[in-house]
């Protein structure tokens, strides 16, 4: 053998051995976070495979003799198997061998074996381990002298040892995997001398640090619960100290979390779930009533019930647990984050117990969310707290409407659920200027409504034992306010959704289905405008949908392909025949002629995908195109009818030629082309236009929707721009732009989107587009489109835009 090729061999020895260590970590580190024994097993066998890899004098060899150590410390700890901590010993005497004295990795090897011998002498109470744990520790200038103390009661070994631990805290900056170690052992050793001289500084760092560390061990974190308790010691102690009652209140939570009802969660051991429920009983006396934290405690004491309830079958679990729930639904003053969680809660329980108080419990969120939201601003970073906290919540209290029968309810309550922002647009901010109008009294309750929203939104976010007071005093003021806003004559239901009596309106111009994908199951409501609701059982689920919708997302950026433009047929086939079939099938019964208008309405996932383009795709077999003229909607309350909508048109704005053709000449329009069209020029010609053509390029953001824009030539006209515009009566826009229906990526429900930022600023149709368009194919679109829009009588009327887009596109 040639020593070039011994050598390929060696290097090629050293690569693998590099993949198995690097390989190993990451299921180390999965193990860490999750707890799976199986993890831990397959890292050690990996290690070994990596150790024989690496000859004696390989570079390498240290890095993998540490990794398997620390592996089988990792096993001793969960199996308490003590040839494992006897092996990774000798793993480390052995690393420490390839570390002398001068090398950068020496202090590293000190620690590792110091850490072990500490832990094999408090298994075996060999005191010469513990000394040469302390010897090597001192030597690297790092971790647990502190345990020298323990064992002979010297205060100044713990005095170097709290030394020692700050220089190793500094060793391990922020990212560090072991920072949540030095931290936590830093407080242990503050929290000992605590004990002995009673120095308050010491006991307040050492909760300061237990937090700190609690932050890097998340829930499926294997430590978290050693730093619940640590963190709920040092607060009882404190508590012991100075009789702060935010202290035993927290430590009764920690103890909890830490020692059991997570414990019985993952090892089902009874008398811990025993134990939880007593203490969350005695932590429910101490929140008064209206208190806001008292919520959460009660959301907790109601979890544990119903965990026993799943155990045993005890009835009067299960009673206690939803009659704790339904205190939740007498609330009647201003929610805090709490409250919705609480309630949430509530309703994902009640539905999947089947408890009859699943539709209240929905009702009750979704009301707390309201007023969640009447606390925010309408600003794209309260919009994120809002997309948190609404989850799946409207989609759920839909279905959960439909399976008791509620029809009507279902409407009310996804309408008041879904699309939140927009919501609270159009049905919370436009009130308030109203009121800021309606007169002295209005004017006062408005300013007076903003403060107070102000303040409790500030001090439920930074909300102490000590806030208490004064949180209920707002809660009183500002459900007061509200009292007094809803017995003005022109604003009785100020902060109530609208009922299905009102949003039955939004059908005038035809019918709207709702859409609906929930985790339980999927259905559409057909809304008419003077019937009741039709229910449309829909044979998909939700992950169905999702795939769905992102396989024909990736097909439509690729549509060149005859390839891929038959996988698309297949995705349309498949939409026809679970979802847009069955409405279709509903609407010819409940006599909507063929050719009528109807708007769709889609939730979640649904909102992605084209249910106007679905159909069999057969021959002598109609599409659903060639069926129903569609729209679309992101709420019903979008559609309802404004008086405004009847004024005189008087201007009309356009870009193309095209366009201006079909222009009547009497309409006098603004055209910005070239150097003109600037973010400033357009929002000035936006402001004092009815009627919008936009033919540039669309920009959507789908991790930051606010952010999405249209390319002016000076920069980008963003949504959060188009919002704060001063519209005077707004008529129809054409958005002749790509993507402009394309929202949020992770909440496609709340449609924040191009489209419907020009919707909601109160245009009555408009026209955008669902992914990229060529040029050439949007121009003669737009030709059309105006051709048939504008008819002998050269009258302007966007009542017709449908039926011209439709003729369009079928051209």
């Amino acid at each position: 053998m040639s020593p070039s090729c011994f050598f390929t061999q060696c290097a090629a020895a050293s690569s693998r051995s590099l993949v198995f260590n690097e390989l190993t970590l990451h299921i180390h580190r999965r193990f860490r976070q999750q707890g799976i024994m199986s993890d831990l097993d397959e890292a050690i066998e990996l290690n070994c495979a990596a150790l024989l890899l690496c000859p004696p004098r390989n570079s390498d060899r240290s890095m993998s003799l540490n990794n398997l150590a620390n592996s089988l410390m990792d096993r001793f700890e969960q199996r308490d198997i003590m040839s494992d901590i006897d092996e990774a010993i000798e793993l480390h005497r052995a690393a420490l061998v390839l570390h002398p004295p001068g090398h950068s990795d020496q202090s590293i090897s000190l620690n590792n074996l110091a850490l072990c011998l500490q832990h094999r002498f408090e298994q075996r109470d060999i005191i010469s381990d513990l000394d040469e744990a302390i010897e090597l520790h001192q030597a690297a200038l790092l971790l647990h002298p502190s345990d020298r103390f323990l064992q002979r009661g010297i205060m100044s070994d713990l005095d170097e040892a709290i030394e020692l631990h700050h220089e190793a805290l500094l060793l391990l900056p922020p990212g560090h995997l072991d920072r949540s170690i030095s931290l936590n052992n830093l407080a242990n050793s503050l929290a000992a001398r605590f004990r002995q001289w009673g120095i308050m500084s010491d006991l307040d760092e050492a909760i300061e640090l237990h937090c700190a560390a609690l932050l890097l061990r998340p829930p499926s974190h294997s430590d978290r619960w050693m730093s619940l308790n640590n963190l709920a010691d040092g607060l009882l102690q404190r508590f012991g100290q100075w009789g702060i009652m935010s202290d035993i209140d927290l430590a009764i939570d920690l103890y909890h979390r830490s020692s059991l009802r997570d414990r019985f969660l993952q090892w089902g051991i009874m008398p811990d779930l025993d134990e939880a429920i007593e203490l969350y009983h005695a932590a429910l006396v101490l929140y008064l009533l209206g208190h806001s934290e008292r919520s959460s405690s009660l959301r907790n004491l109601a979890l544990s019930l119903q965990d026993r309830f799943r155990e045993w079958g005890v009835q009067s679990d299960y009673d206690e647990a939803f009659s704790l729930y339904s205190q939740l639904s007498h609330l009647s003053h201003a929610a805090s984050p709490t409250h919705l969680d609480a309630a949430k809660s509530w309703a994902a329980s009640a539905y999947v117990l089947n408890h009859p108080s699943a539709l209240l419990a929905y009702q009750v969120a979704l009301k707390f969310l309201d007023q969640r939201v009447a606390l925010l601003s309408s600003s794209s970073h309260h919009f994120n707290v809002v997309r948190e906290a609404v989850s799946s919540l409207a989609t759920d209290a839909f279905l959960c409407s439909v399976r008791h029968g509620e029809l009507t309810t279902a409407v009310e309550l996804v309408e008041q659920g879904h699309a939140v922002f927009w919501t609270q647009l159009a049905c919370f901010s436009t009130p308030l200027d109203e009121l800021s109008h309606s007169g002295d009294i209005g004017k006062a309750l408005a300013e007076e409504f903003k403060r107070l929203s102000f303040y409790l939104h500030n001090a439920f976010d930074q909300s102490t034992e000590d806030q208490f007071p004064q949180i209920r005093q707002l809660t009183m003021q500002w459900d007061d306010v509200v009292a007094h806003i809803r017995m003005l004559p022109d604003f009785p239901r100020f902060l109530l959704p609208p009922l299905f009596s009102d949003l039955q309106k939004a059908a005038e111009d035809g019918p709207v289905i709702v859409v609906n994908a929930s985790q339980y199951g999927c259905d559409a409501l057909i809304v008419h405008n003077a019937e009741d609701p039709v229910h449309v059982p829909l044979d998909i689920t939700q992950a169905e949908v999702s795939e769905l919708s992102s396989n024909f997302h990736k097909l439509a950026e690729q549509f060149g392909s005859s390839d891929n433009q038959l996988k698309l047929v297949g995705v349309l086939r498949k939409l026809w025949n679970d979802v847009v079939d069955p409405i279709v099938q509903a609407l010819r019964e409940s006599n909507v002629c063929p050719g009528s208008h109807i708007w769709w309405c889609p939730t979640v996932e649904f909102t992605l995908l084209p249910l106007h383009a679905a159909g069999p795709y057969e021959l002598k077999k109609k599409n659903m195109s060639d069926i129903y003229i569609s729209s679309y909607t992101p709420t019903l309350t979008t559609l309802i009818p404004n008086p405004a909508h009847g004024r005189e048109l008087k201007c009309v704005a356009s870009e193309l030629a095209a366009v201006a053709e079909h222009v009547p000449p009497t309409v006098s329009f603004t055209s910005l082309e070239g150097a003109e069209a600037t973010v400033k020029n357009a929002l000035d010609a936006l402001n004092h236009n009815q009627w919008l053509h936009l033919a540039c390029h669309g920009m959507p953001n789908q991790t930051q929707p606010f952010d999405s824009s249209f390319a002016m030539r000076n920069g980008p006209l963003m949504i959060k721009d188009i919002i704060r515009s001063n519209w005077q009566n707004p008529q129809f826009a054409f958005l002749s732009a790509c993507h402009t229906t394309v929202g949020d990526e992770k909440r496609p429900d709340e449609s924040i989107h191009l489209a419907a930022a020009m919707q909601f600023c109160g245009f009555f149709s408009v026209i955008g587009s669902m992914w990229s368009v060529e040029d050439e194919v949007a121009r003669q679109v737009v030709s059309t489109f105006y051709q048939n829009l504008i008819d002998d009588s050269k009258r302007l009327d966007c009542t017709r835009a449908a039926v011209a887009l439709h003729t369009s596109v079928n051209w």
